[in-house]
């Protein structure tokens, strides 16, 4: 994935008249921020964009609200590091120890806005027998042990920084030709790990968004370690002066709206069977596993 914006999109962005550029880009802004105030930039992680959630309700926001949005899909970690360097006005990320540091900074105010879980997919074969693991280190220990292969996102996102949790609680520090990285966006990784029959790591709702192109299956799933929390982060006046600070806690405000966490409760439902995220909306991250545990 490249990570700077089309060259025409950059000379728009240093006009500030981005939106007729669209509404939609897979890439960073080179220059960022959004001096024009019914421009909003959103930052978000690709698992996110890749769902098709942001397709439903960024259109909807967009009519409700006379802004115009210019949603970026990159990995937590540069979409956490763009609102820093006030390239974006409100992120969506799930990299909690990135996300407590801009917060720490005031740099951005932090509510979660949903969850789902992460998986392990692979073929459905499971040449590492990763179906009997008890957790999820334990399923990364056993494809280690096999050097059976693995995709790894391998750009500093949300996803990737979970993955290298498990890895270190396994005590495996993966490496050799059995394990490579993708540097892409969720759904591209779920593409390579599909052509070369490999394990991957991957957020529920990219998974089930790709499956029938990707012909994998779900392998390791359902236990407590793979809960993978989203929040909204509107940016500060403290991160730059070019950031919409008006616009971005316009978004975030009806990301948590009553209305719009119903929509993410529905979402994908009627495809799926299930929702592909559920709205947590005033809850903090610990009620939401307490909750979980509960329910067994």
């Amino acid at each position: 994935m490249s990570l700077r914006i089309h060259t025409a999109c950059a000379a728009v962005l240093a006009a500030a008249t981005l939106a007729s550029c669209g509404s939609s880009s897979n890439s960073p802004s080179g220059t960022g921020g959004s001096s024009d105030n019914k421009l909003v930039i959103l930052a978000t992680t690709t698992s996110v964009q890749d769902s098709g959630l942001l397709d439903q309700l960024v259109p909807e926001f967009q009519t409700q609200s006379g802004y115009t949005v210019k949603t970026i899909a990159v990995g937590s970690g540069e979409a956490l590091a763009m609102a820093g360097r006030g390239e974006a006005d409100v992120v969506i990320a799930h990299d909690p120890e990135t996300e407590k540091k801009l917060v720490s900074t005031g740099e951005a105010t932090q509510s979660v806005l949903m969850h789902n879980d992460f998986v392990v997919i692979g073929p459905s074969s499971d040449p590492a027998g990763i179906k009997q693991a008890t957790r999820a280190a334990d399923a990364l220990k056993r494809i280690a042990e096999k050097q059976a292969a693995f995709i790894s996102r391998g750009d500093k996102s949300g996803t990737n920084n979970f993955e290298l949790k498990q890895w270190k609680a396994a005590g495996v520090t993966p490496s050799g030709s059995w394990y490579q990285e993708s540097g892409q966006g969720m759904g591209q990784t779920i593409t390579i790990a599909s052509q070369k029959q490999a394990y991957t790591l991957a957020d529920r709702a990219t998974y089930l968004a790709t499956k029938d192109s990707s012909g994998l299956a779900i392998l390791y799933e359902g236990t407590p370690d793979m809960l993978n929390v989203y929040d909204v982060l509107p940016v500060t006046g403290k991160a730059g002066s070019r950031v919409n600070v008006s616009g971005g806690k316009a978004f975030a405000k009806f990301m948590l709206s009553p209305a719009v966490q119903k929509e993410i409760g529905q979402f994908g439902k009627d495809k799926y069977g299930i929702a592909l995220f559920d709205p947590d909306a005033g809850q903090t991250a610990q009620q939401i596993e307490q909750e979980l545990a509960k329910a067994g």
